[in-house]
């Protein structure tokens, strides 16, 4: 609850309202959703493969406090593929041979901290991909990465403003740590 009330006081007025909160531990490779101070839901994710990091041209995954900034891919079919944050028209199935697109819906990330300043600017996104045998272990480029039934339920029940706290911590230390 500490890290809300804190993100309360740091953000402007109208996003400070949030209920809402994502953790996502790396150690564990898993992202919580928090609401109102009650854990409602856990999901695999895939963070970096070059581990944690906020430097540009890193790959690495930024580590603290982050927020939503921008909900990209409303109402867009699962698997649809994405480049520059808009729709190709192309949908791939999940874990279709080839190349790996963001797809579905983005989240995308502003930092709040030293380590996540430059998250916004790096475009750090939680996203879905196409290669969801690879969730649960690193393998990204430095975002978040969920199957899609996963993003769209995360998209759904989260707003703009809404946390996102990134540890290196095991999920159950980081839950209660939140309560403090």
């Amino acid at each position: 609850m500490r890290f809300l009330l804190v993100l309360a006081l740091l953000l402007p007025a109208p996003l400070a309202k949030a209920s809402s909160a994502l953790v996502v531990s790396v150690a564990d490779q898993k992202m919580a959703l928090v609401q109102d101070g009650v854990l409602v839901a856990q999901y695999p994710v895939s963070t970096s493969r070059y581990g944690l990091g906020d430097r540009f041209g890193s790959y690495a995954t930024p580590a603290g406090n982050l927020v939503i900034a921008r909900k990209i891919g409303a109402g867009a079919p699962p698997g649809a593929v994405f480049k520059h944050r808009r729709p190709t028209g192309e949908i791939l199935r999940p874990n279709a041979p080839g190349r790996d697109p963001i797809v579905t819906r983005i989240l995308w990330l502003h930092g709040l901290d030293a380590g996540t300043r430059n998250a916004f600017a790096r475009k750090i996104y939680i996203h879905g991909t196409p290669q969801e045998k690879l969730i649960g272990k690193p393998a990204s480029y430095g975002c978040i990465r969920m199957r899609s039934r996963d993003i769209i339920e995360v998209f759904d029940r989260v707003s703009v403003g809404t946390p996102v706290k990134v540890t290196r911590a095991p999920l159950r230390v980081a839950l209660a740590q939140l309560d403090g």
